[in-house]
């Protein structure tokens, strides 16, 4: 793709503000990465050892190498969008083209025969989840590259990803919740079939609407930067505030996706109530519905990453009143929705300010060198968040292994004791202490709103950013 950066603006834009249907168009595909990013995490790792009977290390390791996976390929898949060529745009037919795969590999990953064996069972859902994987890096990169290219200042892409987080909010809230609940009301494995189709069903709504939704934004026109996929790896990593930036959304994924695979277990096991596993949801991603436009505003006033800190800040504290309330004896289980509660006032911080922070950093060094990496840029940055989610139900695995938890195939099974402490320190405690770690690195990210708007766009040789 070849064209001029115009001063001032983002690749291929301009300065003057999104139609709100375009805005709201982007943000319709957060309904389809809401839901394969929670869904998954949430009943994935329960599937497979309360009604498949995998041991939780075994189980741990089928939820963690499909991402793994991603992590290569992420990278991949944002080289291909950056030099792909199409009249609708270099990311838009990405969309449609893996979103509507991703729907029917989603559909399968639980609706599988009864295959007679807990190794062939396993097996069905490691290459349906590795189909799943490929299929969703195809969608994600292109999806979250598209920002730096279609919004012209970092105020307008603050903007966008408002509108994409609280769509991302809504998602995560109604198929955390509804997930859980029509497994239930069904139970079994029918139950988690019907679940999965259902969730698939939702998917393909977001991958449409955003694909259409879409169709009147301006399109990116900035050469891609040369040189093999290694060398522009080479240039990303060099990036210090992108570098900075990544590490912490890293460590806070691998936190959120401890809570995430913890939630099931923390409801029946810990709190043993039916219908837990859905308040809990409501309660960790509730407030984000209401507060992402006033972590918005608050990042307006103080800067992205101060207001970064705070929402950081925030979600520890939750997570450490939520191990106080899950350890404590005769704790009445309010307080413990209470705190998740808080932790999500972080969490709808935690999505809002990272995510306007990247495209920042991507669209710095567009205009500071006049080749496009935002694909590049992205994939890492997709590769590192699929890395952290899928980490995270792999350590928490490994507690739930170290706590003794007891695998079953769909029966009611006792736990010891050690095991739901292990289940609640894995919820609260370690996550607490991974957002805590993570700002350490968030020192090394300098860029504020100026700095972005004002950078200089005349290029300069490949490779200088």
């Amino acid at each position: 793709m070849s064209a001029t950066v115009q001063p001032g603006n983002a690749p291929g834009t301009s300065a003057g503000a999104l139609p709100r249907r375009v805005r709201i168009g982007y943000g319709a595909g957060s309904v389809a990465t809401g839901a394969f990013g929670t869904v998954p995490g949430l009943m994935l790792l329960p599937f497979l050892t309360d009604e498949l009977a995998v041991p939780a290390l075994v189980a741990g390791a089928i939820v963690l190498l499909p991402k793994a996976w991603d992590v290569i390929l992420n990278p991949i898949a944002g080289r291909i969008s950056d030099r792909s060529t199409d009249p609708r745009g270099p990311r838009r037919p990405w969309l449609l083209r893996a979103g509507v795969v991703l729907a029917v590999c989603f559909a399968l990953l639980f609706a599988g025969p009864d295959l007679g064996s807990v190794t062939a069972d396993a097996a069905w859902v490691l290459v349906m989840f590795v189909a799943c994987a490929s299929a969703y890096a195809f969608f994600q990169v292109p999806y979250v590259s598209m920002p730096a290219e279609i919004a012209g200042t970092a105020e307008e892409r603050t903007r966008l990803m408002t509108w994409r987080v609280a769509i991302l909010a809504f998602t995560i809230m109604l198929a955390g919740a509804s997930a859980p609940a029509l497994r239930d009301a069904i139970g079994g494995r029918d139950g988690y079939r019907v679940m999965g189709v259902a969730m698939a069903l939702l998917i393909l709504t977001g991958v449409v609407l955003s694909y259409r939704g879409t169709r009147h934004a301006p399109i990116g026109a900035v050469e891609a930067g040369s040189g093999t996929l290694r060398d522009q790896l080479r240039i990303v990593a060099g990036a210090r505030e992108f570098r900075a930036l990544l590490t912490t959304f890293v460590l806070q994924a691998l936190a959120t996706g401890c809570m995430l695979a913890g939630v099931d277990y923390l409801a029946g096991d810990v709190l043993g109530r039916t219908g837990a596993a859905t308040i809990l949801f409501v309660c960790f991603v509730g407030p984000a519905l209401l507060l992402t436009p006033a972590w918005a505003a608050l990042g307006h006033r103080v800067g992205k990453r101060r207001g970064y800190v705070a929402a950081s800040l925030v979600l520890a504290l939750g997570a450490a009143l939520a191990a106080v309330a899950g350890l404590v004896d005769g704790m009445p289980a309010a307080a413990v929705y209470a705190a998740v509660g808080v932790v999500g006032l972080g969490y709808a911080g935690i999505q809002v300010f990272p995510l306007a922070m990247l495209p920042d950093a991507a669209a710095v060094d567009a205009r500071r060198t006049g080749s496009s990496r935002v694909g590049v840029y992205t994939g890492v940055w997709t590769a590192g968040e699929t890395l952290g989610f899928a980490l995270g139900p792999g350590l928490f695995a490994v507690v739930l292994a170290i706590g003794g938890y007891r695998s079953s195939a769909g029966a009611d099974v006792v736990q010891p004791d050690s095991a739901l402490t292990a289940i609640t320190l894995g919820f609260s405690l370690l996550p607490m202490l991974l957002v805590l770690a993570s700002l350490w690195w968030l020192r090394g990210y300098t860029l504020d709103e100026q700095t972005v708007d004002a950078t200089d766009t005349t290029p300069t040789p490949e490779g200088t950013a």
